[in-house]
Parts: C-alpha cells; structure tokens; sequence
C-alpha cells in the first residue's frame, strides 16, 4: 500500500473526536465506542460488519495547533513503520483511510489492559510475571533493532504496554518511534515521556 498523501488540514478534534458511535465508516466499519486517546489521536473499537471482526480505529487529526506539517511527518513515520512490521508482540496495521481532515489507522484491537491501567488498579505485580513481560519485551525490542535500518521506539512506559488476558504484551503507539540513522544521532535520544525517557 502506498503511504498517504498528506494534505493541510483545518480541523480540530471536538471533545469527543470526529467518530461517532453507531456511525458507518467506509461503509464497513461501524463504530461501537471510544477506547482510547492521547493528545493528538482518539481509539476507537469498530467491527468490520462485513466480516464481523473486530478492529481498533486510531482517528489522528492532521493538524495541530499551527504545527501540521511536524504531526504529518510523525503519522507518516508511525504508518511506515508500522506497515512493514509483522511480530507477535505488535499490532499489524491492516489498512489506513483519508477521511477529511484526519486519518483512521485500522489496526488490530488487543483485548486487555495497558499495564498502567493494571498497575493503578492492583498495585505492584508479581516479580515472575513482570520478569515475564520484561523478556517479552526484550525481543520485540530486539525485532525492532534488528531492522534495516533499526527501528529506535523511544516511549516505553506502562501505558504504551498492553497485557492479553493469555499474558502476552503488545507494544503500541509508534508516534515518536524512529528509523536510527547513523548520521543523525541526535534524532534517537532526544524524544520520550518524563520519568520514562
């Protein structure tokens, strides 16, 4: 697929997003409910009702505040990456829609909750599962580097981890991830979240 022809945009997410529960999008996704959002995307659960799967449908608005031009660049490094990846610890993207003024990711919708979420509501977890997930999380880290070129994903925190009721993690949200050139060392270090980075 070919990746998206970015465009200036005006529009900016209502409070609820642009989706709207029960709507029909590309006349097969129907909505069913937000599940998610951050500062420049909202998540929502849709099922394809021409299959009946479910999917998970990250609505991002082109432009933001005045600075369009550096989101689009960080949504067409997020889709390019994610593309061409395919490992058993990632969401695969399974197709990408131009609707207006923001773009819809389909992607895979991973049943569970972010360990951030778990962490909040049980507190400290057992010493075996987090070394579990840790090492789980070492070879997605280790697919990611192992790229050419290697992919740096730069935000690793609790809740960019997503734990399925069978115990495996998914790493999501590629936003700030990077393909590592050698020349421009400066692009992989600078970027994550406080008190994760």
């Amino acid at each position: 697929m070919a990746p998206p022809v970015f465009r200036r945009g005006s529009f900016y997410f209502k409070r609820n997003g642009m989706l709207k529960q029960g709507s029909l999008l590309e006349g097969k996704y129907r909505i069913i409910r937000e599940i998610g959002r951050g500062g420049m995307s909202v998540v929502y659960l849709a099922v394809n009702e021409r299959v009946g799967k479910t999917w998970a449908l990250k609505e991002v608005r082109k432009e933001v505040d005045g600075r369009d031009g550096i989101r689009q660049m960080s949504l067409a490094a997020e889709i390019a990456v994610l593309k061409k990846l395919h490992h058993p610890n990632l969401p695969d993207i399974i197709d990408i829609i131009d609707h207006g003024d923001s773009y819809i990711i389909v992607m895979d919708y991973i049943e569970g909750k972010s360990l951030k979420q778990i962490i909040g509501q049980f507190g400290p977890q057992d010493e075996r599962r987090v070394v579990a997930w840790g090492k789980q999380l070492c070879q997605v880290l280790a697919y990611l580097h192992s790229q050419n070129p290697p992919i740096i994903y730069r935000d690793m925190k609790p809740s960019n981890i997503m734990l399925r009721p069978d115990g495996k993690v998914k790493l999501i949200d590629f936003g700030t991830a990077k393909e590592y050139k050698i020349e421009n060392n400066a692009d992989t270090t600078a970027l994550g979240t406080r008190g994760y980075a």
